[in-house]
C-alpha cells in the first residue's frame, strides 16, 4: 500500500504501526466523477482542494496553487467519508455474550484499535458507537488516541456502556447466580439512577448516552412484541440530562436507545430521544411524530442478514429481516427520517458498506440513502456543516471508488482511496 500525507504543518498517519510525516502543502485530489449529496447528482469530473486538515474548494475544477500535489485517482467518484451511525469497536464476530466474560478490556481495546483501522480503510471516516458492551470507559481511550494521531480511526462519537434496567436486555441473565457473571451495560433502574449513570459516563469520558429500551423481542405471526425497558417519564429525564450536559458543546448529541418496537418507540419519541436505533416496527403515530421531531430511524439490517446467513438463530433472524424489510416501506412512506447503522462488530469490521446496498434492496433510492447518510448522519453524530459534504470549510474526509454509487450502490463495498482530515490512509 502506498502511504501519503499531507498535513496543514505536520499530520501523520500511522499504518502498520509506521508514521510519516512531510511540511505541508496543498493537494489537489481529482477523478473521473464526484457527488454532489445534496443534490443527489454526480458531476463530471470531480476535485477537491485541501488545504491542511480543510477543504478549500469543491468542483469540477478547482485553483491548483503553486506546489500542490496532485492526486490522480482517474476512472472513481469522489464521495465523503462515510459515516455508521451504529458501531460496535469493542466486539467482533464469535459468541458475543461471552467476551465480556473470556476477554480482558485490555485484550478488548487491542481488538477496538483494529476495529478502527479496518472500518476506516474501508471508507468510514466517522462513526457512533453505541456501547462497548461491557469496557466501560474504555472507548475514551480509542477516541482520544484516534485524535491525537497515535492509531488510525475514524473520527468517534462514544456512549461507552450501554445503560440497562436490571435482568434487561443486555444483562447476564441465564448464568449461574453465584458466579457473578458481570452485565455488559450499566445498570439504572429509575430516573435518577439514569442521572447518575449519564454523569458518571460523562465524567469517564463519554459523548453521549445509549440506553436499551427494548427486549427481548418476540415475532410470532407477524407481530412483534417486546417489553420496554423504562417509561416516557424516565427516558424524559435522560434526554434532558443529556441537553443539560451538551449545554454550551457545538457538537452536543442526544440520546440514542435500543428500540425495535411499540409501545417503547412512542415512549422514546415523546421523551424527545435523537434516534430509535433497530426500528423493526413503528406505529403510525410514531412515524409522524418522528417526522415532525426529525427523530432519526436507525434500521440496522446487515446484523440481521449476517446472523440469519450465519446461523445465529437463523430462522429467526431471517424472519425478523424479512419483517423489518416490510416495516422500512411503511416507514419510508410516513417520511421518517433516516440514517444510516450497521450493527457492526458482530459481523466484521470493515465490511458494513453492505448496509446502504440493503437499504437500496429494501426500497430506498440509493441518492436517499447516501443522503441518509452523509447529511443525517452528520447531524446526528453533532457534525452537522463540518463532514458529510465536499465543500469549502468541511473537514478533508474524501473517499473515492471506481463506478458510479447513484447507478450502482455496491461502489460504495469498493473505495480504495481514504483521506481523513486532509491525511490519506489508503490510496490505490
Amino acid at each position: 500500500m502506498k502511504k501519503l500525507v499531507a498535513g496543514l504543518a505536520i499530520a501523520v498517519a500511522t499504518l502498520g504501526g509506521r508514521a510519516q510525516s512531510t511540511a505541508a502543502r496543498p493537494v489537489v485530489v481529482h477523478a473521473a466523477r464526484m457527488l454532489d449529496v445534496a443534490a443527489g447528482r454526480v458531476v463530471e469530473p470531480g476535485e477537491v482542494l485541501v488545504v491542511g486538515e480543510r477543504i478549500v474548494a469543491a468542483g469540477t475544477h478547482v485553483e491548483r496553487p503553486a506546489g500542490a500535489l496532485v492526486i490522480d485517482l482517474g476512472d472513481r467518484t469522489l464521495l465523503p467519508g462515510l459515516i455508521d451511525a451504529h458501531v460496535h469497536l469493542f466486539l467482533h464476530p464469535g459468541a458475543e455474550d461471552l467476551q465480556t466474560v473470556e476477554e480482558s478490556v485490555a485484550q478488548r481495546v487491542i481488538l477496538a484499535e483494529l476495529a478502527a483501522k479496518a472500518d476506516l480503510m474501508a471508507g468510514f471516516t466517522a462513526e457512533r458507537d453505541m456501547g462497548t458492551e461491557g469496557a466501560g470507559s474504555a472507548s475514551t481511550a480509542i477516541r482520544n488516541a484516534i485524535d491525537a494521531g497515535l492509531i488510525a480511526g475514524p473520527r468517534m462519537r462514544m456512549s461507552g456502556n450501554a445503560i440497562d434496567i436490571l435482568g434487561g436486555h443486555e444483562d447476564a441473565v441465564g448464568y449461574n447466580p453465584a458466579a457473578q457473571v458481570p452485565s455488559n451495560a450499566d445498570y439504572a433502574d429509575s430516573a435518577e439512577d439514569l442521572v447518575r449513570v449519564m454523569r458518571q459516563q460523562r465524567k469517564e469520558g463519554s459523548d453521549f448516552a445509549k440506553i436499551y429500551e427494548t427486549g427481548k423481542d418476540s415475532l410470532k405471526d407477524g407481530v412483534l412484541t417486546t417489553p420496554y425497558q423504562y417509561s416516557e417519564a424516565e427516558l424524559r429525564a435522560a434526554v434532558v440530562e443529556e441537553a443539560r450536559l451538551g449545554a454550551g458543546r457545538a457538537n452536543a448529541m442526544g440520546v440514542g436507545v435500543h428500540c425495535t418496537g411499540e409501545p417503547a418507540a412512542g415512549f422514546a419519541v415523546e421523551a424527545g430521544v435523537a434516534s430509535i436505533d433497530h426500528a423493526f416496527y413503528l406505529s403510525d403515530k410514531t412515524m409522524a411524530e418522528m417526522k415532525a421531531k426529525r427523530i432519526y430511524a436507525v434500521p440496522t439490517f446487515t446484523i440481521l442478514e449476517y446472523f440469519g446467513d450465519h446461523n445465529v438463530n437463523g430462522d429467526w433472524s431471517k424472519a425478523m429481516l424479512a419483517f423489518h424489510a416490510a416495516q422500512f416501506k411503511r416507514q419510508m412512506a410516513a417520511g421518517v427520517p433516516f440514517a444510516v447503522g450497521s450493527d457492526v462488530g458482530p459481523f466484521p469490521h470493515g465490511t458494513q458498506a453492505r448496509e446502504f446496498e440493503l437499504m437500496v434492496q429494501y426500497g430506498m433510492p440509493a441518492a436517499e440513502v447516501l443522503r441518509a447518510d452523509m447529511l443525517n448522519g452528520a447531524r446526528l453524530l453533532g457534525w452537522a456543516g463540518e463532514i458529510g459534504e465536499l465543500k469549502a470549510g468541511f473537514y478533508a474526509d474524501v473517499v473515492a471508488a471506481p463506478g458510479n454509487p447513484l447507478e450502482d450502490i455496491s461502489a460504495v463495498a469498493k473505495v480504495d482511496f481514504v483521506m481523513k482530515g486532509g491525511v490519506v490512509y489508503r490510496r490505490p
